[in-house]
């Protein structure tokens, strides 16, 4: 999943970040609907080109020039990594169907999206943001601040990717993969791509409230008072971690959402 999720001790500096993230999704969908409106999905065969996913149960998938389609419903699909780079491997195309994924596969899934070359990419960029606005003035400043900044943000990262998507799904046998709608408006899909942070799939296929999500992210944020400083360990500083963990995922899951409409209408990448 795209779902990177490191938090600072301060939730005011990565606010501007985040509304900066968020202005962007919503241009590039605005962007992605219009010309999907003067765009056929599925181009003729001889501009599109058949593969069989590698993924079992994930159906087949029609390369055309704008991107990867389904055939059979004409949606696009989603990318194994998003502009070639960010982990998209958690993400499941609309109308695909999936077998539950076995413990292993959970925990092989979580390391490795959290120790890919790009997991390392967002928390330095955290990390400069959290340093410029001095959120914890105890690490300092220059290059040994920063250091201190960066292995911070990259160990809450880390540390919560493995809880919500490996240690309680394991244990409450919950599926922490993203599956998208692909149908209807923008309002009904972001909806719904938000309400993921409550509501998830069983290994059974049945919908059930997310407690990997709002668990998992509580417990990485009080594990987190472990390495900060000690006036971050209050309930406060504890909850607005948390909250801000919750709000990323959010923020991925609406990313994860719309991605494939997004490739199609302005990327175009094939994979």
């Amino acid at each position: 999943m795209f779902q990177s999720r490191p938090s600072q001790g301060r939730l005011s500096s990565s606010t501007p970040l985040m509304a900066a993230l968020a202005l962007s999704l919503l241009c590039g969908v605005a962007h992605a609907q219009q010309l999907a409106v003067v765009s056929d999905p599925v181009p003729d065969a001889p501009s599109a080109v058949a593969a069989q996913s590698s993924t079992p149960g994930a159906g087949p998938t029609v390369q055309t020039p704008n991107g990867p389609v389904n055939p059979d419903t004409g949606q696009p699909k989603q990318t194994k990594r998003i502009l070639g780079v960010i982990p998209n491997f958690r993400a499941v195309s609309a109308d695909q169907k999936l077998p539950p994924q076995t413990p292993r596969e959970k925990l092989f899934s979580t390391a490795q999206q959290s120790f890919d070359y790009s997991a390392f990419i967002l928390p330095a960029v955290l990390a400069a943001d959290a340093q410029g606005s001095n959120s914890e003035p105890q690490f300092h400043q220059g290059a040994a601040g920063y250091g201190r900044y960066y292995w911070h943000a990259w160990v809450d990262q880390t540390d919560e990717n493995f809880w919500v998507q490996a240690f309680l799904p394991i244990a409450l046998r919950q599926d922490s993969r993203y599956y998208t709608l692909g149908h209807g408006g923008v309002v009904k899909r972001g909806a719904y791509a938000f309400s993921r942070i409550f509501i998830t799939r069983t290994d059974g296929d049945r919908q059930t409230f997310n407690a990997s999500e709002i668990v998992g992210s509580g417990i990485a944020s009080s594990l987190s008072g472990l390495y900060y400083p000690s006036v971050d360990r209050t309930w406060t500083k504890t909850g607005q971690r948390w909250l801000l963990n919750v709000g990323i995922d959010g923020g991925v899951f609406m990313f994860q959402e719309f991605w494939p409409n997004i490739n199609n209408a302005i990327f175009h990448q094939k994979d």
